[in-house]
């Protein structure tokens, strides 16, 4: 998926989408695993969530693009979306400590 230049709503729309700890914690272990990925049965097993939940939180996250989906033979792949994630953290830091140069150049006059 191309990265696009996020907007307050979209980058809403993305912390939104890993709001709740189970997600969270099913990104973070793709992350862990990187450009390999998980099968669903190993997304599982490092989760320990029922399958039916773990299948209703990856929807929701390949739904706004921070998890990719790809079948291999009867399996299917899960990956982070790496690119999606760091445009995500680089959208929050963007504007990083602005302020704080504005006040102390309005101090020092």
């Amino acid at each position: 998926m191309l990265m696009r230049t996020l907007d307050i709503e979209r980058a809403a729309g993305l912390f939104a989408a890993i709001g709740a700890p189970a997600r969270l914690a099913v990104l973070q272990t793709l992350v862990r695993a990187g450009t390999r990925g998980l099968s669903v049965g190993e997304l599982r097993a490092g989760t320990d969530l029922p399958a039916s939940t773990l299948a209703h939180h990856l929807a929701a996250m390949v739904r706004v693009g921070l998890v990719l989906q790809e079948k291999s033979g009867r399996n299917v792949m899960n990956r982070a979306n790496l690119e999606q994630l760091q445009g995500l953290a680089d959208y929050l830091l963007a504007e990083c400590c602005q302020d704080e140069a504005d006040l102390t150049a309005g101090t020092a006059a």
